[in-house]
């Protein structure tokens, strides 16, 4: 299918539906630039200064990760109508640092579908995302809320 006619409404979900991501490199330079900008911290900036943390060695930020991960999703198979909106987390966590050479990828797994109570447009998914490293280790897990349009009477699937 193409990016343009992919798009999934809410009756297009259901609970247990996986969407995977392609692949993502991490490099030092965007590893630094990222936390010079947005989470100036030694252990995302400096590897020597990074060695004598718990981190033991240069470490992207987790808000760096997040934002990976937000566009591994953008470009993979999770491609709900209106795009990727967000009301809210019920969970974030990072259980392992980022690394320098780190090949990232995420997976994002329907855990709940509910229609709207208010709004007959609409429904709420709930979306748990890992994002994996290239040895099958979670770097962050997130269960996202979002918004997804339903299909108007017209559109057919």
């Amino acid at each position: 299918m193409s990016k343009t006619n992919d798009r999934q409404y809410f009756e297009d979900f259901a609970a247990g539906q996986v969407y995977a991501s392609g692949r993502l490199q991490v490099n030092e330079q965007a590893i630094i630039a990222f936390a010079k900008q947005f989470d100036p911290q030694p252990y995302h900036l400096d590897d020597a200064a990074a060695r004598t943390t718990i981190f033991g060695g240069l470490a992207a930020s987790g808000w760096h990760t997040a934002a990976m991960t937000m566009r591994l999703m953008v470009d993979g198979e999770f491609r709900p109508a209106g795009g990727i909106i967000g009301v809210g987390f019920d969970q974030l966590s990072w259980p392992r640092p980022v690394r320098p050479g780190d090949e990232l990828r995420a997976e994002s797994e329907i855990i709940e579908v509910r229609p709207s109570k208010s709004r007959a447009d609409r429904g709420m998914i709930r979306v748990r995302t890992t994002t994996y490293n290239q040895n099958g280790e979670a770097v962050q897990v997130f269960t996202g809320n979002l918004i997804v349009p339903r299909r108007s009477a017209g559109e057919t699937a």
